[in-house]
């Protein structure tokens, strides 16, 4: 699939079917590795030529938000898919390939009325797909507010000793509370373990020889235990402290361990759940955005052509996927089929700005031209 297509448009002399052909023919032979497309452009209202120069003022502007749109839900999409392991199937559009509706559109007169004003049909499309983006939006702040809650549990769980939650490492058999008795846990680093074992005994009084068990170690840090009297355990949270040993509270709590584990449970299932919907509306939702950008783009054309042309409307429109290195060759044989009569003065210098103010292409060319990135 090409990523990258140029729409042109050629006024026409003397036929349609007389230059298509003759473009074909130029095409195939000079540059045999660019495909060529007719894009067919159905009799919009042409309504007065002021209509239509108040309406060039606003396409590009428009064409950049409904085209900003579509690529967002695109990466939306690839996002989706590689969280979820999901191998990326081609988008469509209705069970099309957005490439193949791009190359063999058809102009959808019941959603899109040829008889409507262009303003009227550029505005419909503005208002659909911002509020496409509006629902985007909501959707993505509700999974990734699912998503964030879930990866904060999965710090706590993961994360160094100094901070993760302990209730997954501590057993209720490490931990002596009695009346008198306390076990407490420290955090000690993992090269100071040999100063914690040959001083916690001594740190302060009525601490159990022999007590400090190491129940867990990471790459930074070792967790032990240390039982001793109740009454000195501030003292040694003291003297710990100054030793550059860290002292963790821990509560050993079955009802609240069960709460915790229900509750990762239940965000992982809400976030499958929401990242499968989520990317089968981002699917659906592209396609019909895609679909509505090429609308926009015949609109688009359609409009550019009259107001290089004039009227009648007699243009030929075509897509085109030329390879880098063919483009100044494509560019040339276009150039060759473009009628001198009409478009020549396009050509004069001082109507370059007020060209590229209309087609949004960095060169000026003596037709109708504009990029369409797929991705």
């Amino acid at each position: 699939m090409a990523t990258r297509y140029w729409m042109v448009s050629l006024p026409v002399q003397p036929s349609a079917s007389t230059l298509w052909s003759q473009l074909q023919d130029s095409i195939s032979k000079q540059s045999f590795d660019t495909p060529l497309y007719r894009f067919n452009v159905p009799n919009l209202r042409v309504g007065t030529l002021d209509s239509l120069l108040s309406l060039a003022d606003d396409l590009l502007k428009a064409n950049a938000f409904v085209e900003g749109v579509t690529h967002k839900i695109r990466r939306q999409i690839e996002e989706l898919e590689r969280s979820s392991g999901v191998e990326g199937g081609g988008l469509t559009v209705d069970g099309v390939p957005i490439d193949s509706y791009l190359t063999r559109f058809v102009w959808d007169e019941a959603k899109y009325p040829t008889m409507s004003p262009l303003k009227e049909v550029v505005d419909g499309i503005h208002r659909f797909v911002a509020k496409v983006e509006d629902d985007l939006k909501v959707r993505v702040a509700e999974y990734s507010n699912v998503r964030s809650q879930l990866n904060a549990i999965h710090r706590k769980q993961s994360g160094s000793l100094a901070v993760r939650d302990l209730s997954s490492l501590v057993k209720p058999e490490d931990i002596v509370i009695s009346e008198h008795m306390v076990t407490l846990l420290a955090v000690v680093s993992k090269f100071s373990q040999k100063d914690w074992l040959a001083s916690y005994e001594t740190l302060t009084e009525y601490v159990v020889p022999r007590s400090s068990k190491k129940l867990y170690e990471d790459n930074e840090y070792a967790l032990y235990t240390v039982t001793l009297f109740n009454r000195v355990a501030d003292n040694f949270r003291i003297k710990a402290r100054e030793r550059g040993f860290q002292i963790r509270d821990f509560e050993h709590d079955q009802e609240t361990q069960d709460s915790r584990k229900q509750e990762l449970e239940k965000l992982t299932r809400d976030q499958e759940t929401m990242r499968s919907a989520l990317l089968q509306w981002c699917y659906s939702s592209y396609g019909e955005v895609f679909s509505s950008w090429m609308h926009f783009c015949a609109v688009r054309v359609f409009s550019e052509s009259i107001l290089r042309y004039g009227l009648p409307p007699n243009f030929l429109a075509c897509v085109l996927a030329p390879s880098t290195k063919s483009e100044k060759k494509v560019r040339s044989i276009l150039e060759k089929h473009c009628s001198a009569g009409n478009s020549v003065h396009w050509k004069a210098e001082e109507e370059v700005g007020a060209m590229v103010g209309l087609a949004g292409e960095a060169d000026s060319h003596p037709y109708v031209s504009f990029t369409i990135n797929l991705v």
